[in-house]
């Protein structure tokens, strides 16, 4: 289980290595107070490097990463991305496997970083196992793209800055995947701001685990599956949202599309399908704030194709 103390510990120990991202106040008329997180800013475009990196510098810390095998790590994309850039900041080798269902534009930026690309399997949980069996060869470094507990930790550094600069913050909207951001998240907010973690119906993790009471597989479909194409919950995220009530509600691939349209024609913001799902929470009415209410959004990944845009 991830603490707020935990989430302190790996902001202090990767400060340095990740961004600070943005706050920004999005100026919409609308009867509640509305802020958006700017983590698509982040290295490499997404919220995933500082989990890389509080993973890596752990490893590091503790005489685990040996710089002739380095880390691996099982990605659709973000957390690919994210660790083989701390990796090579770390001046370490890195192995991703990804499922032929990966972005091409993410594949590429893979190899612009100077991973090692082992691309196979239809799902993630596919590339997922053909990781560990690596690492268990190999010995390098397992970096899970959403349930490690440096990992989660990491992610939470989201949290802490926007605690700090907007403390009156009533709710924070975060899309679910795997959970480790929203978990992070959730940690560093705890006693502190409501936390809601939106998903597509079409992959609905957390909404399902929540129901059955345990973390369990769902169907992986639709508009946003790339980013946020878990096929379960992670451990993790599932116990710190249990913990802090984490409310979850569901959006569709209509509502994500018209969301991540209004984020560019309002605002100029381009974000993946996956980011622009928490901002559809809002939009659909999938979450409804009251009067007067400070909600912030966290816009997670930039990571998209312009050429589908």
């Amino acid at each position: 289980m991830v603490t707020r103390e935990e989430v302190e510990a790996a902001y202090s120990r990767t400060a340095g290595w990740v961004r600070h991202t943005p706050l920004a106040e999005s100026g919409d008329q609308e009867p509640y107070h509305l802020w958006f997180k700017c983590e698509y800013m982040q290295h490499t475009g997404s919220f995933k490097a500082r989990g890389a990196f509080n993973r890596l510098l752990t490893a590091k810390e503790n005489g685990e990463l040996d710089p002739a095998v380095g880390v691996v790590v099982a990605s659709g994309g973000n957390a690919g991305l994210a660790n083989a850039y701390a990796a090579a900041k770390l001046g370490v080798p890195a192995t991703v496997f990804v499922p032929e269902s990966a972005p091409a534009n993410k594949v590429h930026k893979l190899y612009a970083i100077g991973a090692t690309v082992v691309q196979g399997g239809a799902e993630y949980a596919e590339a997922y196992a053909a990781a560990v069996r690596f690492a268990e060869e190999k010995g390098a470094v397992y970096c899970h793209a959403y349930d490690q507990p440096e990992i989660v930790a990491g992610a939470g550094g989201v949290g802490l800055e926007l605690l700090d600069e907007l403390p009156d913050v009533d709710t924070i909207l975060v899309a679910v995947g795997g959970g480790g951001l929203m978990g992070g998240i959730a940690a560093a907010a705890e006693g502190r701001a409501h936390v809601v973690g939106v998903e597509p119906e079409t992959v609905p993790t957390l909404h399902t685990a929540l129901a059955k009471g345990e973390p369990v597989d769902v169907a992986v479909s639709g508009i946003a599956a790339d980013s946020l194409g878990a096929r379960r919950i992670g451990e993790i995220g599932f116990g710190v949202a249990r913990r802090t009530g984490v409310q979850s509600v569901l959006v569709t691939d209509e509502d994500i599309i018209q969301a991540r349209r209004a984020l560019w024609e309002k605002h100029r913001i381009v974000v993946e399908h996956g980011a622009a799902a928490a901002y559809a929470a809002l939009l659909s009415g999938a979450y409804t704030p009251r009067a007067g209410e400070t909600v912030a959004v966290i816009l997670c990944g930039a990571n998209t194709d312009p050429a589908h845009f």
